[in-house]
């Protein structure tokens, strides 16, 4: 699966799961480190792992991509999902403000999921 598709799907899956902020950022021209970020957040930390449990199912159901071990706090405060191509963070809100993902990859272009 292409990094921006899979990107889209890891949104698509955490917006199922009434993730909040949700927010791809293409960091393929600021960062080697992986092509895109998906941050998503959760309203409490039963929420967080919800999105981030459902993300790493429906990859692997839908699309054949294998779950990661997922990354993080045990308490699910802040999880992050390694597809190399793709990383995704799935984190509360205090956690998000804190550590301020998109200020840091500011430069990155947003990439906005498809009307249909």
């Amino acid at each position: 699966m292409e990094g921006q598709a899979l990107a889209l799907a890891c949104r698509e899956y955490a917006d199922d799961k009434k993730a909040e902020g949700l927010l791809v950022l293409d960091v393929r021209e600021v960062s080697t480190v992986t092509d895109y970020f998906v941050i998503a957040t959760g309203n409490s930390e039963p929420h967080v792992r919800a999105i981030w449990t459902d993300i790493a199912g429906r990859l692997q159901k839908d699309h054949a991509v294998s779950s990661p071990k997922p990354d993080g706090d045990r308490r699910n405060q802040w999880v992050v999902l390694d597809y190399y191509d793709v990383i995704v963070h799935v984190m509360l809100q205090s956690v998000r403000d804190e550590y301020d993902l998109e200020g840091l990859w500011n430069d990155a272009d947003v990439v906005e999921p498809a009307v249909l």
